[in-house]
Formats: C-alpha cells, structure tokens, sequence
C-alpha cells in the first residue's frame, strides 16, 4: 500500500458555530452545510476535494487538549500561498481576527505561521518557499530559524 495524499482532518471541537465562524471567517474555508453524524457537525473544503475539515461537535464538558509534552497530534499545516506577502496576507487577517500567533519559523524550504484554533489545536499557516529544492535533503532537514516577515 502506498498512501497518495492525506484526505482529511477531522476535530472534536466544544461549541460548533464557534469553530465554524473560525474556520469559516478567520481562516476562509467553504462551509459545505451542516452534516449529521449523530452529534452537530460541519465540513469544509478549500475547492481540492469533497470536503477536508469535518467538525464534530462533543460539547463545552469535554476534556480539553492537555499542554506540554504528550501523544497526539501536534499541529496541522494549511498551505495559504506561494509568497511572503501571501504569508503576511494571513497574518494580518488572523491578527485582525484577535488570534494570537503562537510562533514564526523559517524552515528554509516553508515560511510558518503557528497559531491556535478556539479548542487549541495548533494549526501551521504556511507557504513553500519559492525556487527551493525539494530534492536536497540539507535544505529541507535545515535547523529551524525565527521568521521575520
């Protein structure tokens, strides 16, 4: 077997119009409509596929994210452009939105923005560097340096 793309994401999330204004509003994705699943839900999609981001909502008494250290996810990258204006483009928007960016990082081959959706999941707002190779193994495993756009 070989895994082609990654299809979806998929979130708990504690109040379900909230994250939708998020992801809706802030982050610009298509609201798709409401789904049922048993429990309110919505997706979402960029235009790529069907749907991308699938929201289910398990209420506002749901164990939250625990910080620091621990298994699980980490964060997940949203590819916003192909520029560094592109990039500045989101950061003002989320800024403008009262989302705080949590970190900035070059990665030689990525410019990254870090920032938190409403139940803390740590999303990367990102853009690949234009004219680098992909290919070279030093560039893209290079030490991560702050970003200053």
């Amino acid at each position: 077997m070989k895994v082609k793309e990654l299809g979806h994401v998929v979130l708990y999330v504690a109040d379900l119009q909230r994250s939708v204004a998020f992801y809706r509003d802030v982050l610009g994705w298509e609201a798709l409509g409401d789904v049922r699943l048993g429990a309110p839900a919505a997706a979402f999609s960029s235009g790529r596929t069907h749907h991308e981001l699938l929201l289910i909502e398990v209420g506002a008494d749901a164990q939250p994210i625990p910080g620091g250290r621990r298994l699980g996810m980490y964060h997940f990258g949203l590819k916003v452009g192909d520029s560094d204006d592109e990039l500045r483009d989101a950061l003002r928007a989320v800024q403008e939105a009262g989302v705080t960016v949590v970190g900035a990082s070059d990665h030689t081959v990525t410019h990254s923005l870090y920032i938190h959706d409403p139940d803390g999941n740590e999303i990367e707002l990102y853009i690949d560097v234009p004219d680098v190779d992909w290919e070279d193994p030093a560039l893209v495993l290079s030490p991560i340096k702050p970003l200053h756009l």
